[in-house]
C-alpha cells in the first residue's frame, strides 16, 4: 500500500525538481552561454551520481559491455533536454516549457507504448488516451495564448 503512494509522490518530486533546474540552468546558461551551462550542469550531475554510486551502488557497472548498444543514449538524451532547458526556459519561463515537454513526453510515450518500442509492453492507444493527447495539445495552445 506505501508503494502506491510512495512512487507516484517520488514522481511529483521528480517534477518539481525539473521545475527548479529548468529556472536554475536557464539562468546559468544566460551567464556563462547555453553549452557551457549545460556542461557545467550535467558535470555537476555526473560527479554526484559517481559518490552516490561508490558509496550505495549495488549493481555491476562491468556489465555494461553487456548491455544493447542502443540503451547507452539515454545520457545524450539528458543532455540534449538539458541544452533545450536552458535554452528555452529564459525564452519562455519554466511553467510554458514543462507544459511543452510534458505534451512530448506523453505523445512519444503513447506511440512507445502503443508498438511495445524499446522491450517495453503493448498498450494500444484507444480512443480515450487520443482525446487526452488532443486535450494537452489544446492545453498548451491555451496556456501561451495572450
Amino acid at each position: 500500500m506505501i508503494l502506491k503512494i510512495l512512487f507516484p509522490l517520488l514522481a511529483v518530486l521528480g517534477g518539481m525538481a525539473v521545475a527548479i533546474q529548468g529556472q536554475i540552468n536557464g539562468g546559468l546558461g544566460k551567464k556563462v552561454g547555453v553549452i557551457e551551462g549545460s556542461f557545467i550542469s550535467f558535470t555537476v550531475g555526473s560527479l554526484a551520481l559517481l559518490f552516490i554510486l561508490l558509496f550505495f551502488g549495488t549493481g555491476n557497472i562491468s556489465a555494461i559491455g553487456t548491455v544493447p548498444k542502443w540503451q547507452l543514449i539515454g545520457g545524450l538524451l539528458g543532455a540534449f533536454f538539458v541544452i533545450v532547458q536552458v535554452l528555452v526556459v529564459p525564452k519562455i519561463g519554466v511553467s510554458t516549457t514543462l507544459i511543452a515537454v510534458i505534451v512530448g513526453q506523453i505523445i512519444l510515450g503513447a506511440v512507445i507504448d502503443h508498438f511495445g518500442l524499446f522491450g517495453g509492453n503493448r498498450l494500444p492507444i484507444d480512443k480515450q488516451k487520443m482525446i487526452a493527447i488532443v486535450l494537452l495539445l489544446f492545453s498548451i495552445i491555451l496556456y501561451i495564448k495572450k
